[in-house]
């Protein structure tokens, strides 16, 4: 396995380790706090919900904000959204292209990185799995 390979492999992990501690840790806190999680859960259910806008158009606001805001878990979680919601790799860039001219450097500088690494990963085992 050649250097570029191994670093990518860690990268796919620590994508996949992300979204499963996000999971782990929603469960738990929903099992201490249920009352505040399952309030939480239904508002943001009813937040992604198809209306005027696509469940597709949603994932990529909520991707911008979380890549301005600089929240790592937000922005896997929600690129994988857009994976999910059937969104183009060129779709999401773009998306992003208008996030960095909102955000600045600190938001191009997640597009470049954490975000087509999600894609990368994501996006490969997600087609491995229709495959």
């Amino acid at each position: 396995m050649d250097q570029n390979q191994n670093q990518d492999n860690q990268q796919d992990n620590v994508i996949q380790m992300a979204l499963q501690d996000y999971k782990e840790g929603l469960g738990q806190f929903l099992q201490k706090m249920p009352d505040i999680a399952g309030k939480f859960n239904e508002f943001t259910e009813a937040c992604f919900k198809e209306g005027k806008l696509t469940k597709k158009e949603k994932q990529l606001i909520a991707l911008g904000i979380s890549v301005v805001s600089q929240d790592e878990y937000c922005i896997i979680y929600h690129t994988k959204g857009c994976l999910d919601e059937g969104c183009s790799e060129e779709e999401i860039l773009e998306a992003l292209g208008v996030t960095a001219a909102f955000g600045g450097g600190a938001a191009m500088s997640q597009a470049v990185t954490l975000v087509q690494e999600a894609i990368s990963e994501l996006g490969s085992s997600d087609n491995q799995k229709q495959h």
